[in-house]
């Protein structure tokens, strides 16, 4: 089977960017980057982070605020915090190099053990592991693993199997050949058996269970939110805030605003949020639109309202409550800033207001 698989990756293998040369600092950008993030769109991102950052010194060497406004749109900016964290441990104590060792590998912020396997393999091919969500769905129907893939003890023996089945010294075509197979031809919807070089091993497809594997995962139930904010523009410039670091969109910056209350109509949420976050008082003047966004398990509907300073208030020196930092800055300087994705499309609504 290991053979089989090893040439039919040779054979119909994609052309990406990171398989040029295999190098061990985009090894790891592309698997952090492609978490959660369709290819199209990790590929487009991923040439783009190389322009700004070739290498591992020059992320290291790059401000925070950078780092995020290039990953931006991404979501899950975690990533980004701990890819820019692990560069400066990097240069600091590995003289720049990332390591070729799992266990070294899962020590720095943001490896894990799926993405320390995917690196030692892939980029020094090594023989490790690597288990993500196309590795185990293509084992599920291989070997008629008919339990939830995110239970531990399936876990547990999805690893193992990855570890079994791993031929000596060839880990970088075989476990590519594993994630591209399960992208490309086992899919989870509609896979294609009738392309399928591995249709003889499958036990899955001798059974006719193709279609019931694997056995769903049940996921965290979606939370519904309704949030209103307000972008308050004086003298021809906007008030923004920056998030603090240990929020979730830490470090990113956005118009004040937050959680609508019960029986609060989202006007007056902007009000109040602007006093209590900023201790400015606001008018709020028209309805901008509302957009919904998602992130991580929660479903966000936002209510975006223009605003103005209800009197005349000492401006210079908001109070920075919800906030690390703030500014006032004008329309066409908003877009060298990061926002989360509801914001940022509360920016596109406004030019178009102008």
């Amino acid at each position: 089977m290991q053979e089989t698989l090893v040439d039919w990756f040779i054979k119909n293998q994609r052309d990406l960017p990171w398989r040029q040369n295999y190098t061990p600092y985009q090894i790891w950008i592309s698997e952090v980057m492609l978490q959660q993030t369709q290819m199209e769109r990790g590929i487009i991102y991923f040439k783009r982070w190389l322009l700004a950052f070739p290498d591992i010194q020059s992320l290291a060497q790059a401000d925070e605020s950078r780092v995020l406004k290039l990953w931006e749109g991404l979501g899950y900016y975690s990533r980004a915090r701990n890819l820019h964290r692990c560069a400066r441990i990097l240069v600091e104590e590995f003289q720049g190099r990332i390591p070729d060792d799992i266990t070294i590998l899962q020590r720095l912020p943001g490896i894990g053990p799926y993405t320390a396997g995917a690196i030692a393999s892939i980029a020094y091919n090594r023989d490790a592991p690597v288990v993500d969500g196309n590795v185990g769905r293509v084992f599920a129907r291989l070997f008629n693993i008919d339990r939830k893939l995110n239970d531990p003890a399936c876990k547990k023996e999805l690893w193992r199997l990855a570890a079994d089945l791993l031929p000596p010294g060839r880990a970088r075509v075989f476990n590519q050949g594993l994630m591209e197979f399960g992208a490309l031809i086992c899919t989870p919807k509609n896979p294609r058996c009738d392309n399928c070089s591995l249709m003889g091993f499958c036990v899955a497809h001798k059974l006719g269970l193709t279609a019931q594997l694997p056995v769903p995962n049940k996921g965290p139930s979606t939370i519904s939110i309704e949030m209103a904010t307000g972008v308050l523009c004086h003298q021809g410039r906007f008030f923004i805030q920056q998030r603090k670091n240990r929020d979730v969109w830490g470090g990113l910056w956005e118009f004040p605003g937050g959680e609508r209350e019960k029986n609060e109509q989202p006007a007056e949420t902007v009000v109040r949020e602007f006093m209590e976050e900023t201790g400015l008082v606001v008018k709020v003047d028209q309805k901008i639109t509302t957009v919904t966004h998602h992130y991580t398990r929660y479903r966000v509907t936002l209510h975006g309202y223009t605003c103005t300073l209800a009197d005349r208030q000492n401006i210079s020196t908001p109070i920075l409550n919800a906030a690390q930092d703030c500014g006032w800055v004008c329309l066409q300087a908003l877009d060298e800033y990061a926002f989360p994705a509801g914001h940022r499309q509360l920016i596109e609504f406004i030019k178009k207001m102008q």
